[in-house]
């Protein structure tokens, strides 16, 4: 019943798709447990979203610093680690709960 579904690109370099992303709120899950700025509270309504989702292990801090740098903001996802696969739909999730109206 959804009238809209998930975009998903097909796989490119990682500096190539900060570069030309022009999403309107742009956030890089990054493990940090100093981190207090979930997703929810960030997220504001009706926006186009850039959620990136690193590979096990995390984003390399070259990488963190880079997404910073093009204006993506940290998140966090919750207390838990997650599996990459996990956190991805834990990030759809949050943005859909946090659209539905």
């Amino acid at each position: 019943g959804r009238a809209t579904l998930p975009i998903i690109s097909p796989v490119i370099d990682f500096k190539a798709f900060i570069e030309a992303d022009s999403s309107s709120d742009k956030f890089i899950a990054y493990v940090d447990q100093g981190n207090p700025n979930h997703l929810f509270k960030l997220a504001k309504q009706n926006k186009t979203y850039t959620v990136l989702i690193g590979p096990e292990g995390d984003f390399a801090k070259e990488e963190l610093d880079i997404a910073i740098e093009k204006g993506y903001r940290k998140i966090s996802l919750g207390n838990n680690r997650l599996r990459t696969e996990t956190a991805a739909l834990a990030a759809c999730h949050t943005l859909t709960l946090l659209n539905v109206q």
